[in-house]
């Protein structure tokens, strides 16, 4: 009895056994399972499958390298896009380069044939405040520090360079401009010359020269700078002993009959003028001339015409005139164009091979006589007063029909300013009424409206 109840005790305080230590047949024993270890992350054939079937096809390994060492890591076949792309970068950036410098080489031959024209007629050549020596050499190309001429000619754009003289009796100052072809742009050049050649509106792409020469006309004490208080003292003093530089107002022009027609359409002084040929005159030019006594006054001298023959074809127009190339759209725009300089212009086409001065020798002849113009028109450009009288009604017609248009606008502004008043008078003349007075107001102007429209009816029938 006492041995039961002893092993009645035991079973109750004995210590259970724990999970691990009993058995169970289902489940496997991981006791002995050793830690996982990192795994490579090296790709390797013996990753992939290994059940027997095929493993897929594995891109050669790229080798760790200094970061500096590229050949290592890369191969020609990477750069297929880039040899395709790079020789066009290179042909473009080729052209551009040699376009700036063939103008740059044309600019320069220009100067250099004509610069000591230049020179020998005004004080000042150039943007550098001083005269500078010009010569031309016998070698194919000019060279830059030959001829020394950088502040004589000034490069404003890829395509177009300028220079400026001052410093002259009879003329205030002279501007220049070369425009060249954009060889550093050869797609642009070519489809400007393909719209100019399809279409007679578009001015194709050419090589030429512009100068325009202001002259003083009398105007020097107004025109000509004081640098010092003394020079204002002795203002009278300085221009007392000049001779007079003004001379009769007249447009007048000699121009290549092919240029003839855009001219007459695009400038302004040029319409008001008659076309006339003349015997002195080869076939290829004409004269656009106010009056036929112009003309001979003009061709009086053997030289001109000598020139302008020798010239040929590069001979564009000269055109001497007191009027603005632009038309005005108001009389005080003509007042304005009228109180400036009167102007002489000169345009010439460069020859194709003009990288050397001795291309120029045809046209100097030309471009000298047109600096010394303004002497000529300073000791003959005075006519008869019935020729004066002519070219007087010219500009008198013409401002008749600026103040008829001026009259126009402003009466329209006046009427549009009463509309506008009677608008608001009426409109506050509404807005103080009652609804039915408001109605009543609406139906009077109705009828009223509709009366007037009657009434015009009629009087066109």
């Amino acid at each position: 009895m006492a041995k039961k109840v002893v092993d009645y005790l035991q079973g109750i305080f004995a210590p259970k056994p724990t999970p691990s230590q009993s058995v169970d047949d289902d489940f496997g024993d991981y006791a002995a399972v050793p830690d996982p270890s990192p795994a490579s992350i090296t790709p390797s054939a013996s990753t992939f499958a290994t059940d027997g079937s095929t493993a897929p096809t594995s891109t050669p390994l790229i080798p760790y390298t200094k970061w500096y060492r590229i050949w290592e890591r890369t191969s020609p076949r990477d750069f297929y896009q880039e040899a395709v792309i790079m020789p066009f970068i290179i042909l473009i950036v080729g052209l551009h380069i040699w376009g700036r410098r063939k103008n740059r080489r044309k600019a320069r031959a220009w100067i250099t044939a004509h610069g000591p024209a230049m020179q020998k007629e005004f004080a000042v050549v150039g943007y550098g405040g001083k005269r500078s020596s010009v010569s031309a050499d016998n070698g194919d190309d000019v060279d830059e520090e030959a001829t020394g001429n950088e502040d004589l000619m000034r490069e404003k754009t890829a395509m177009e360079f300028t220079s400026y003289a001052t410093g002259r009796l009879n003329v205030a100052s002279l501007e220049l401009k070369l425009s060249l072809f954009k060889r550093y742009n050869p797609l642009t050049l070519m489809i400007e010359s393909a719209l100019g050649f399809l279409f007679e509106s578009v001015t194709p792409p050419a090589e030429r020269m512009e100068a325009t020469s202001y002259v003083f006309d009398g105007k020097e004490r107004d025109v000509v700078p004081v640098r010092s208080k003394a020079e204002l003292d002795n203002k009278d003093a300085r221009f007392k002993g000049l001779p007079s530089s003004s001379y009769d107002n007249f447009v007048w022009a000699l121009v290549h009959k092919e240029r003839m027609k855009r001219l007459r359409d695009d400038r302004y002084d040029i319409s008001l003028t008659a076309t006339r040929d003349h015997s002195k005159l080869p076939p290829w030019l004409t004269t656009m001339s106010e009056s036929a006594e112009i003309t001979e006054q003009m061709l009086r001298s053997e030289e001109l015409v000598k020139a302008a023959k020798e010239a040929g074809d590069s001979f564009e127009y000269l055109i001497i005139s007191d009027q603005p190339a632009e038309k005005p759209n108001k009389l005080a725009d003509l007042e304005v164009s009228n109180a400036s300089r009167k102007r002489i212009y000169l345009s010439l086409s460069l020859p194709p091979k003009s990288t050397h001065p001795s291309a120029y020798k045809t046209t100097l002849p030309l471009f000298t006589h047109f600096l010394r113009l303004a002497d000529t028109l300073v000791s003959h450009a005075h006519f008869r007063p019935e020729v004066t009288k002519k070219i007087k009604a010219t500009r008198e017609e013409e401002v008749k029909k600026l103040r008829v248009k001026d009259e126009s606008e402003k009466a329209d502004e006046r009427r549009l300013e009463s509309e506008k008043r009677k608008k608001g008078e009426r409109d506050a003349r509404v807005k103080g009424l009652s609804a039915e007075e408001q109605r009543k107001f609406l139906e009077r102007e109705r009828e009223r409206e509709i009366r007037k429209g009657e009434k015009k009816m009629s009087r066109k029938a």
